[in-house]
């Protein structure tokens, strides 16, 4: 039985198998358009890094027009809408070539340490982008917005990053195995792809709710850190 197509001539299929999952959302969508991407790139002969510097510019670029645009929009000299759906192109695609290049490099055989490095910390520098955005968006549609709710709410938004990094590992453990649809559909709050599909939304037809959704995200990151602190003194227990 073919496990998986010659590297020379991988399939789609062949990208999409080996991907490292990230919830309902990311597995249905976005782990499929990086596998797309991942296809193209291994056609044209590109390398992993390739496509993480190119998710690394355009999330950064996408967070960046966001933070400057904050203003204008919440004065009502730019269409709300017009920001939000560059969020929602720039930012989902800039998650999916993150999916695609570790989905290159374990197809094509090109994983390196030091590949997995800089895709870590590209991420860390995209999300921390991404957490100013959103940030911005909140102080410039309510100025009330208190300081601690925003370093509250990035501080807890690591969370993201750190769990994910643990969960690589040889030690790796989920609090919540189960892989029902109900289950699955909960971890959607958890889920990269559709948080940040949420947060474009709220961008782009009611951006003045985004200080509910630094609420909303300090509360639910804020809560699963409890939660595994829990889980994990318990096991080591």
């Amino acid at each position: 039985m073919r496990t998986l197509a010659e590297p020379s001539h991988p399939t789609l299929a062949d990208f999409h198998r080996v991907n490292r999952g990230g919830g309902l959302f990311s597995e249905s969508i976005s782990q499929w358009i990086g596998a797309v991407f991942a296809l193209v790139a291994q056609r044209l002969g590109l390398r992993p890094t390739a496509l993480t510097i190119t998710n690394l510019v355009l999330g950064l670029a996408t967070s960046v027009t966001v933070v400057a645009l904050a203003g204008p929009v919440a004065a009502g000299d730019v269409p709300a809408w017009v920001v939000g759906l560059a969020a929602l192109l720039g930012w989902q695609i800039a998650y999916a070539l993150d999916c695609a290049d570790g989905q290159l490099a374990r197809v094509t055989g090109q994983g390196s340490a030091a590949g997995a490095r800089v895709d870590v910390l590209c991420d860390v520098a995209a999300q921390i982008a991404l957490v100013a955005a959103l940030s911005a968006v909140a102080v410039a549609q309510r100025p009330s917005t208190p300081v601690w709710l925003v370093a509250t709410f990035a501080g807890t938004w690591m969370v993201n990053l750190v769990t994910s990094v643990m969960q690589s590992g040889p030690n790796a453990a989920s609090m919540v195995t189960s892989t029902s649809l109900p289950v699955r559909l909960v971890k959607l709050v958890r889920d990269y792809g559709a948080v940040i599909f949420v947060a474009a939304l709220v961008l782009m037809f009611a951006p003045a709710l985004a200080f509910w959704l630094l609420i909303a995200f300090t509360i639910v990151n804020g809560g699963f850190l409890l939660a595994s602190i829990a889980f994990s003194a318990r096991a080591s227990l």
